[in-house]
């Protein structure tokens, strides 16, 4: 497979040196640790001497803990390995050790905003609000081990918020401010929140949303909920009840307070976070603040390459957990950069905008917003400056071998294109990128230092060149600590090992290739099976979404007759049509360029498809819509109305009793 992707990008030997996991090698060798020549030596050590890896990242990446504990890792066996048994640490002091140890004047966070003027926050600014928060936390009867949920947006204050938690052991969980009234109670009311921390509107694309009458509705459905604290996000009053309380007013209150940094043991909980929903209630999956720490530290500062001296930039709203992912940044000592509101608003350049007035080295967003910046036919290279940029990283859904060639076309020849795959589960990734390799077209880099991530067969045996389920067969200290309201563990085992016994299987279809590489095909409860052939989702969107006329594109199976046909449904460019020349065309590239099993049995063309609100298309509810089956909860998508089209289309014959 890798001879067919050719390398769009190779990093100097300038360059390579010049990363921080260059660095982390010769400090390998300088402490008597390992010698290793390259990456995929690097990866071998580390899965090889699992316990001597994941202690060098505890040391090299300088996590500060009251005590680390005897023991790295009880057992090899999942599900119930535990780490760092006896290890006492404090999540929020190992993000905010610049403020403590470093540079307090330094910039920490540059805030923009469709809906307000732009923030600027020190290092020490941000620890003083952190101090004041927690204690007004504290004076609300906050403790360790309560739940704090907040409907925020990309700014400040939940970053504030989270901080001020973890400082005292509580519990983040968070939501963006476009969720319904329902859906939020779906996810809320499983943890039971002592304070809502929610924002008194929001702006998108121009438009003003109120969400304070939310306030009330989710205090009536969510008793636990004793105090709520409105963020100034749109600069409306808030209500006037007893219960509420303004952001400003409640760090006025305690201005001058420090934070405790309490330590807590490696496996307290530090984030609740939620699967999507699409087709059940959503699970509740806790993350312990040492497994994300030392995760988030190996992944930012070694496969991300992200230093002081670093902008951070990284689309996502607090509802994903990309926004997990980026506020850790702040342990790199780096300059997070945020946005709030509609990233293509006015235009698809906003964003490339921003990268070159702030100066960012490194840049996130997700693989679908790329799509659209190619579908817009864009030029950020030629219009902006983008000379800082040395990373883009691209997650959320497989980033096709077209938004590669525009990428290193029309963004910049010599940025590091890091696609990576993980996800909510693990709040971290399986496989990425690394500095020290190349970029082939159209794949990952490779699996990532400490994970034994593989493809198995139908057989549970693993394969390379061939796609399979990707699984980790070896324990993570990310994976979850459990699900919430889960005491014997029953559905935290049959959500990862009911598969494949002792293996984590993780729901994604993919292949890994003799070169090292990945491809993601999708989700493997999407994956269709026609003919008794598997096919992943992404072996069809990378021959059709590139196609001038295409905007968009999901294809799910569908019973038919004995068997299953594939259903294709396209957004189209403007001025384009579904013409009998147009599905002819598609299936004849469906056919060349993949095999006649690919091709659709029905293609129909509609004006959007349903996503999730953190930006995933839902084939897993299309697929049950298209069977005739009920569709259980609609708040998970930020388009439901996309849904009543799918379903009005008479060709596809979908039942409707």
């Amino acid at each position: 497979m890798s001879e067919t992707n050719p390398v769009v990008y190779q990093p100097s030997a300038e360059r390579m040196r010049a990363s921080r996991m260059y660095d982390y090698m010769q400090w390998l060798a300088r402490e008597g640790i390992a010698e290793v020549a390259d990456y995929d030596a690097l990866h071998a050590w580390s899965i090889d001497a699992l316990e001597d890896f994941w202690t060098s990242i505890w040391d090299y990446t300088g996590v500060i803990a009251e005590a680390r504990g005897n023991t790295v890792l009880d057992s090899r066996a999942m599900p119930g390995a535990r780490w760092f048994g006896g290890a006492r640490l404090n999540f929020a002091e190992n993000l905010l050790r610049e403020a403590i140890h470093g540079d307090a004047d330094k910039t920490a966070i540059v805030g923009l905003s469709e809906s307000r003027e732009t923030t600027r926050l020190s290092y020490g600014e941000l620890l003083s609000q952190v101090g004041a928060l927690e204690a007004w936390l504290v004076a609300h009867g906050v403790g360790a081990g309560d739940r704090v949920a907040g409907v925020v947006a990309h700014t400040h204050e939940p970053i504030v918020a989270m901080l001020a938690c973890a400082s005292i052991g509580a519990i983040w969980s968070s939501a963006s401010p476009d969720f319904g009234v329902a859906g939020l109670v779906d996810r809320f009311a499983q943890i039971e929140p002592r304070v809502l921390i929610t924002v008194d509107g929001y702006r998108y694309g121009g438009k003003d949303f109120d969400r304070r009458d939310r306030i009330d509705a989710l205090c009536e459905r969510i008793p636990s909920i004793n105090h709520v604290l409105v963020t100034p996000n749109c600069g409306l009053t808030p209500p006037d009840d007893s219960r509420v309380t303004a952001w400003a007013d409640a760090l006025a209150a305690h201005r001058g307070a420090t934070p405790s940094f309490t330590p807590q043991p490696f496996e307290h909980p530090v984030y609740i976070l939620f699967s999507s929903g699409t087709t059940g209630a959503p699970k509740c999956i806790v993350h312990g603040a040492g497994g994300a720490l030392l995760q988030h530290s190996k992944e930012l500062m070694l496969h991300g390459d992200i230093g002081r001296d670093d902008v951070f930039f990284y689309f996502t709203t607090c509802g994903w957990m990309m926004w997990n992912w980026h506020v850790s940044g702040l342990l790199t000592g780096a300059q997070l950069v945020l946005y709030d509101g509609n990233p293509g608003h006015p235009d698809m350049n906003l964003l490339w905008q921003v990268a070159e007035h702030e100066g960012v080295t490194h840049f996130g967003t997700s693989a679908k917003w790329l799509a659209g910046c190619r579908n817009a036919d864009i030029a950020p290279g030629a219009n902006h400056d983008l000379s800082a940029l040395r990373v883009l990283f691209s997650t959320g859904s497989p980033l096709l071998p077209a938004d590669y060639d525009w990428v290193y076309a029309q963004v910049k020849a010599d940025v590091l294109l890091g696609s990576i795959s993980g996800g909510t589960d693990i709040v971290s990734s399986f496989v990425g990128c690394a500095p020290l390799l190349p970029v082939r077209r159209g794949e990952i880099q490779c699996r990532l230092l400490g994970v034994a991530a593989a493809a198995f067969n139908e057989a549970g045996q693993p394969v390379i060149d061939e796609c399979g389920e990707l699984v980790c067969t070896l324990p993570l200290p990310s994976m979850p600590v459990g699900f919430w309201n889960d005491a014997d563990g029953s559905r935290y085992r049959e959500a990862y090992f009911s598969r494949f016994d002792g293996v984590w299987s993780h729901g994604d279809f993919v292949l890994f290739t003799a070169a090292g590489g990945a491809i993601i095909y999708g989700r493997s409860d999407a994956t269709l099976n026609v003919g008794g052939v598997r096919i992943g989702t992404a072996e069809i969107y990378r021959q059709i979404e590139p196609m001038a006329e295409i905007a968009d594109a999901m294809v799910v199976a569908q019973p038919h007759g004995d068997d299953a046909r594939i259903v294709l449904l396209v957004v189209l460019n403007h001025g384009y049509t579904l013409d009998d020349a147009l599905k002819n065309e598609i299936r004849q590239r469906l056919r060349e360029n993949a095999s006649p099993r690919h091709m659709p049995g029905v293609i129909e063309a509609v004006s959007a498809l349903p996503y999730t609100r953190s930006g995933k298309k839902v084939e897993i509810a299309v697929a049950r819509l298209l069977r005739g089956m009920s569709i259980d909860n609609t708040e998970a998508i930020a388009n439901p109305d996309a849904l009543d089209e799918i379903r009005d289309i008479e060709t596809l014959g979908i039942s409707r009793d």
